[in-house]
């Protein structure tokens, strides 16, 4: 039970952070809370299906062409439903175009697709006899690919961000994109770059995560609000706290699912989250607002 509850937790966990990490890269860059990451993850886990099961290709070429996929619907995403808002007197907008772009792109996968959730096939064969098979005697990857993934983008995040000229010209428009277009940074392309990158994140979280979530397209709406829980908790904009805030998240929702589970799990999580947002508003991560006096 204990080790049920760690892996399939720690795993569970993972996406939700990567989705919280899908949400502040769009943040950072354009300081639009925009709801298309739960749309992202879940078409990760659809476009994986219908590229390797559907139309026949190898893991690797699909897990490409996803991520493709999602750099694309990160772009298109900036162009249509950011853009035009932050041209616009009424910035708070976003929320219905960015929502509206969403629930448009679920239904039409909804009918082309379907609504009933399909499997996700096995992306890396791996002997079950042998010791890389094996994580705390439970054999699959399902458990320790999203994990893995999460690993490597919190990694290449920091790298990219402290280590890379584009990575500090993002976290410049992030601390404050008026001085960073004095200094004449690139506003407009930094931040389609940074949709592009969270399109990447998004579908790779949906992706490694298909396995547990199988390809549905009503994870949707899951994660865009299991995936919203680990930014509050972490603090917005802070891609550590998000991971924090996820394996936490997914560690207590499976203990809760174990000892009460159905809707008693979820109303826990709720009752969580609401305490920890009481006890500190800013976020497990996150810095208290300064105060002027």
């Amino acid at each position: 039970m204990f080790e049920s509850i760690v892996s399939y937790g720690l795993a569970v966990g993972a996406v939700y952070a990567l989705i919280g990490i899908t949400y502040n890269v769009m943040y950072s860059a354009s300081r639009v809370f925009s709801f298309t990451a739960g749309m992202l993850g879940m078409l990760g886990g659809v476009l994986g299906a219908l590229f390797i099961n559907k139309w026949g290709f190898n893991a690797a070429l699909g897990f490409v062409l996803v991520l493709a996929c999602g750099a694309v619907l990160g772009l298109v995403t900036e162009v249509l439903t950011v853009r035009p808002v932050l041209k616009s007197i009424e910035q708070h907008l976003y929320v219905l175009s960015t929502l509206a772009f969403a629930l448009m792109v679920q239904q039409v996968t909804a009918i082309e697709w379907g609504t009933e959730a399909q499997p996700f096939p096995v992306l890396i064969p791996i002997d079950a006899s042998s010791p890389a098979g094996s994580i705390w005697g439970i054999v699959d990857q399902k458990f320790w690919l999203p994990v893995l993934a999460c690993i490597v983008t919190i990694g290449g995040l920091e790298f990219l961000y402290r280590r890379t000229l584009i990575g500090r010209a993002f976290l410049a428009i992030a601390e404050d994109s008026y001085a960073a277009r004095a200094l004449g940074l690139p506003e407009t392309q930094l931040r389609l770059a940074s949709f592009a990158l969270a399109g990447v994140i998004g579908t790779l979280a949906g992706f490694t995560g298909a396995q547990m979530l199988l390809a549905f397209f009503g994870n949707q709406s899951i994660l865009n609000f299991y995936g919203f829980v680990p930014v509050a908790l972490g603090g917005m904009g802070s891609n550590r706290g998000a991971v924090i805030g996820g394996l936490a998240l997914g560690l207590f929702q499976q203990a809760a699912n174990f000892l009460v589970g159905g809707i008693f799990a979820a109303v826990a999580v709720f009752a969580v989250f609401i305490a920890v947002l009481l006890l500190r508003p800013e976020g497990l991560a996150g810095a208290p607002a300064a105060r002027r006096v």
